[in-house]
């Protein structure tokens, strides 16, 4: 058994136990690829694969038990690359954001410039995503950090920390009933609304507050972004629902903006990571601009 054999069953799972890709990757034949295989089974003295022919196509029970071990030994050797790293020069390296479209405009602007200020040597990658999508980044280790309102609490191997709360905020063209007079989910019932996609920024803190009061929501345009949704309020198709800080005043003065936060719960944006993950200083760094950032907001 050797640390190649290791890295292969990774890659062979990263590839869907594709041969081919898998040898491709290693860059070796696909022959040695199988000869590996069948030296570490020998050695085992159990299949770790199933096959038909030549083709994987499945992994026996010791094969998945043991893909448990595999990830642990990636995530060690992965922790011992930053480590080193860290030791050599913890003002160089590169941070993988994942986040959604609104904490990457609304929010994340400030403390990355902030950022950037201390630690010009840091190259910054943002991945846009769904919260779905941006906890895999976080697995699969295309991320170091993710930022976002949804998901993320909902996963035992995550370090969670609360970032900053918000509150959702109505907005409607200048003239519109709603512009004026006292704000209930009731009259926002009557209306057809056009919001965030499903798990996109606390769109489950709406939908609860308009069950919990017995009410349906006619929601005729769902979007991630909140740009998308301004634009079609402003056509007329509906009355928005989006984060209260994706108001601007200025860009937005054809709109109205109402305040939200006495008929539904707040929303909280949060900052996560894998717990066995090492987080170089620089990264520890970033996340103490964000909690700074956050604060500022709340003050």
């Amino acid at each position: 058994m050797n640390l190649s054999q290791i890295e292969l069953l990774r890659v062979l799972q990263e590839t869907n136990l594709n041969l081919s890709k898998a040898a491709e990757k290693m860059h070796i034949v696909q022959s040695a690829v199988s000869r590996q295989l069948h030296l570490f089974e020998a050695e085992l003295g159990s299949p770790l694969f199933e096959r038909q022919g030549k083709k994987l196509v499945g992994m026996t029970p010791l094969g998945l038990r043991i893909m448990d071990e595999v990830a642990a030994i990636n995530r060690a050797k992965s922790n011992i690359q930053h480590i080193a790293a860290d030791y050599l020069d913890s003002n160089q390296g590169v941070l993988h954001i994942a986040t959604t479209h609104t904490q990457a405009k609304y929010f994340l602007p400030v403390p990355i410039q902030r950022f950037r200020t201390k630690y010009p040597g840091v190259k910054i990658y943002m991945v846009q995503s769904s919260p779905d999508q941006l906890i895999e980044q976080l697995h699969t280790r295309k991320a170091d950090i993710a930022i976002c309102t949804e998901k993320v609490d909902q996963e035992p191997d995550l370090v969670i920390e609360t970032c900053y709360e918000w509150h959702h905020a109505l907005v409607v063209p200048k003239g519109h009933p709603l512009s004026e007079g006292e704000i209930t989910l009731q009259r926002l019932a009557t209306f057809p609304v056009l919001t965030y996609s499903f798990g996109f920024t606390g769109r489950s803190t709406i939908e609860s507050a308009f069950k919990n009061a017995g009410l349906e929501l006619d929601i005729t345009l769902a979007a991630s972004d909140t740009d998308v949704i301004k634009t079609y309020v402003r056509l007329g198709m509906g009355v928005g629902l989006i984060t209260a800080m994706a108001y601007d005043p200025q860009a937005d003065n054809d709109l109205v903006a109402r305040d939200l936060s006495t008929i539904m719960p707040s929303s909280r944006t949060k900052i996560a990571y894998l717990k066995h993950n090492y987080l170089p200083l620089y990264s520890q760094h970033f996340i103490a601009e964000l909690l700074l950032a956050a604060k500022e907001i709340s003050c």
